[in-house]
This record gives structure tokens, C-alpha cells and sequence, in this order.
């Protein structure tokens, strides 16, 4: 934190800086956790959703970003309060035979991730300016390491630049819901009216809240607001938690109306007549007739960012996760090595990189409940948050929502072996 920023944050918490300029300050964190809910599985699942079941799952995507507000309000609240991140204190907590595995199970989430983000980055960069696909995963993998070294300088110029880049997904989701306009009425409908058609929207509403809940979001969220304000009184950690609840708020809702805007587009462009788009390659091609080259470029514009950007996020998250559960560190070079060989494996074996795309949703969604567990449980006790324990109201609710999404994991998992 620059000398800068932490005289800003004092006065915020001297109360003298109040309204929109006390928000700043404390501002980042939610931000960067919010991109890993645009990211190019939301775009796969959010296109696959609208296309076959135009407005139909917006109540999904709705449900699934209030579930997100709730954990991530509740990670950073731990963060804040503990100076600790929740791996670290997974490991503190809990003992060796339950952290071996929840490590396992995060990793594997974190891969998932990983090839999700560097693969979307790179369709959208081959596409854009006709590179192979393998070409724009090499590019893709050097942008990232760019940005990641950013923090080398600072948490403040990788926030700045992530912001942008989140700024830029908004501002192409908002200049293709102009081009094409949808049904305002079915899509508020929709999305207050929970229904689910068949088999195959089961799969999706499980694929897109494994899109928007992500498990590392939660880990890192934890982990961003840890070290920010060290040495804060409990009055001090109150305001903070307040002010961070509000982030959470504003930076979540920007991203639950891009991810609504992903599926109305797809409902608008695709539902009649091509409801067989479930590709982002065939998506970008099909805009391109219907809506232009314009709109298409547009498309492909904000994937990159949200490809890009995901990308930094989830190497973050990875870092945090190992570091936390088996305190073991390594370079962030090797770190982004590493995560990009599951996307190499899976171009070069010919597999359908979007399908692979959403299978990696659904297996974040399997992997979910880890974190929300371990946060539920942490987040009573007493001895680990003292007077910020979870409230029993907050606590009985996010038991509620964790038991929603193993009820869908369920389901799939039925539907999958009949």
C-alpha cells in the first residue's frame, strides 16, 4: 500500500473522509474477486443457457450472484477480522485428514478455472486477429505474466488495470443489448420465476452457478483484505467490514447485470431460429449475419478482457490456495506455466474447447460447497473471530444456500448416471 493510499485510509477511518470519497481507499478488493464472475465460462454457460432456453435460466444467474454476494461478503469480512486467509486457517482449524483433501479438491477447482480463463482469452484473441489457437494461448499466457508483475509495484496498479478491464466487459455487454434488443418484459419475468425445462438446463443451471460461485474467488477474496489495514482496532474493523460490504454490493451487482446481459443477448440473437449455438466460436460467427461485424468484434473484445483478466485472478487464487493449505510457495511464472498446460493438453488432443469450457463449470460447482463449508464453520467460531462470528440469521441462511447447491450437484449427478 503506497503512503499515499494509507493516509487516505486513515481519514476514512477518522471519519474524515465520508460519502463516495471513504469508498475509494478501501475499494479493490471486490473488484478483482468480481472478475472471476465474468469470466469466459460465464460467457460458454451464459450463451448455451440463452441460445436453448432464451430468457428460461436468468433466475439462475440471479439466484446464483446473491449466493456469491453472501460468501464473498463473508470471506472478506475473515480476512478483515482475522488477518488471515481462509486455506491458512483451513489448516489451522482443521485437521490433516480433512486439509489434505480439500486441498486436492481446491486445486483441481483451481485448474478448472485456469483452463477456462486461458481458453476463452485465446479463442477470442484467434478469432479477433486469426491466430491458431495455439498462437493466442502463447499470447494469452504472456499478457498475464505482464500483469501479474504489476504486483510487484503494489496491489493499486493491478487493481487499476483490472478495473478497466472489467469496465471494458460492461461496456461491450451494454453496447450489444443496444444492437440487439431483447423482450424486457419475458426477461424480468424470467428472471424472478424459477423454472428449469429438462435435463439439459439442469446441467446448465449447475454449469452456471459453478460459472458464478467460484471457489477461488471465495479463497481469494480473503486473502486480498488480510494485510490491507494490519493493526486495526475493533471499531476500525467494524467500519471496514461496513465499508467492504458495500463493495461487495456495487462490485457484484456490475457483475450479475453482465452476466444477465450475456444470456439476454444470446436469448435475443440465437433463441429463434439458431438455438443450437452452445460454441463461442459458432456464437462469433453467427453475430456477424444477424447483427454484424461490429457487434461480433465487439463480442469478441470483451471476452479477451474477461479471458485476460480471469486469468490473472485465477493465477492469484492458485497462489493463494497452495500457499494457504501446505504453506508451500512457488514463482508466479511457475505458477502460470503450470496452469496452462491442462489448455494446451486439451487443444492439442482436439478436444471442443467451449463443451470443455462449460465441463469445467460443472466441476467447479462440484468442488464449491469445500469453501463454503470450511467458511460456515470458521466463521462461528468464536475463538477464531471473537465478536464478528457469523450471526446465527447470516449463518442459517448460508447453511440454506450451501444445501441448494448440493441439491443441484445432486441432481446432475443422478441425471448423469441414469
Amino acid at each position: 500500500m503506497s503512503d499515499r493510499t494509507r493516509v487516505a485510509v486513515s481519514e476514512v477511518l477518522n471519519g474524515r473522509r465520508r460519502g463516495w470519497r471513504a469508498l475509494l481507499p478501501t475499494a479493490g478488493p471486490a473488484v478483482i474477486a468480481s472478475v472471476a464472475y465474468m469470466d469466459p465460462g460465464n460467457f460458454a454457460t451464459n450463451i448455451g443457457a440463452g441460445a436453448a432456453y432464451g430468457y428460461g435460466l436468468l433466475w439462475v444467474v440471479v439466484l446464483a450472484n446473491l449466493v456469491a454476494m453472501l460468501f464473498q461478503a463473508m470471506s472478506a469480512k475473515l480476512g478483515i477480522v482475522t488477518g488471515r486467509n481462509l486455506p491458512e486457517l483451513c489448516r489451522e482449524q482443521f485437521s490433516p485428514w480433512l486439509v489434505w483433501p480439500m486441498w486436492g479438491a481446491s486445486e483441481i477447482a483451481a485448474m478448472a478455472t485456469d483452463l477456462a480463463e486461458f481458453l476463452g482469452a485465446a479463442i477470442g484473441l484467434s478469432l479477433l486477429f486469426h491466430l491458431p489457437l495455439m498462437l493466442g494461448m502463447v499470447v494469452t499466457g504472456v499478457v498475464t505474466y505482464v500483469i501479474l508483475s504489476l504486483g510487484r509495484n503494489g496491489f493499486r496498479p493491478m487493481e487499476l488495470l483490472i478495473a478497466a478491464l472489467v469496465g471494458l466487459i460492461g461496456l461491450g455487454y451494454l453496447i450489444e443489448l443496444l444492437i440487439a434488443p431483447p423482450d424486457w418484459g419475458a426477461a424480468a419475468f424470467h428472471s424472478v420465476m424459477p423454472q428449469l425445462a429438462d435435463g439439459g438446463a439442469v446441467t446448465l443451471a449447475v454449469a452456471i452457478v459453478g460459472a458464478t460461485v467460484m471457489p477461488h474467488a471465495i479463497y481469494l477474496h480473503s486473502s486480498l483484505t488480510q494485510d490491507r489495514f494490519p493493526n486495526a482496532t475493533p471499531s476500525e474493523k467494524a467500519k471496514l467490514i461496513r465499508y467492504s460490504n458495500r463493495e461487495v454490493l456495487v462490485a457484484l451487482s456490475y457483475a450479475g447485470l453482465v452476466n444477465m446481459a450475456m444470456v439476454i443477448m444470446a436469448a435475443a440473437a440465437f433463441h429463434d431460429g439458431h438455438s443450437g449455438v452452445t460454441e463461442i466460436e459458432t456464437a462469433y460467427h453467427t453475430l456477424i449475419p444477424l447483427l454484424g461485424v461490429g457487434a461480433a468484434s465487439v463480442f469478441l473484445m470483451a471476452l479477451m478482457a474477461s479471458g485476460i483478466s480471469a486469468s490473472v485472478v485465477g493465477t492469484m487464487g492458485g497462489q493463494v490456495i497452495m500457499q494457504g493449505f501446505v504453506g508451500f510457495r512457488i514463482p508466479v511464472w511457475v505458477r502460470r506455466l503450470v496452469t496452462m498446460v491442462p489448455a494446451f493438453v486439451v487443444v492439442a488432443l482436439g478436444y471442443n474447447a467451449t463443451v470443455s469450457l462449460i465441463i469445467s463449470q460443472v466441476v467447479l460447482s462440484v468442488v464449491l460447497p469445500v469453501p463454503m463449508a470450511a467458511l460456515l464453520v470458521i466463521g462461528r467460531r468464536r475463538a477464531v473471530m471473537g465478536e464478528f462470528r457469523t450471526s446465527m440469521p447470516v449463518f442459517a441462511l448460508a447453511i440454506l444456500v450451501t444445501l441448494v447447491v448440493l441439491g443441484l450437484n445432486a441432481i446432475l449427478l443422478v441425471q448423469t448416471i441414469t
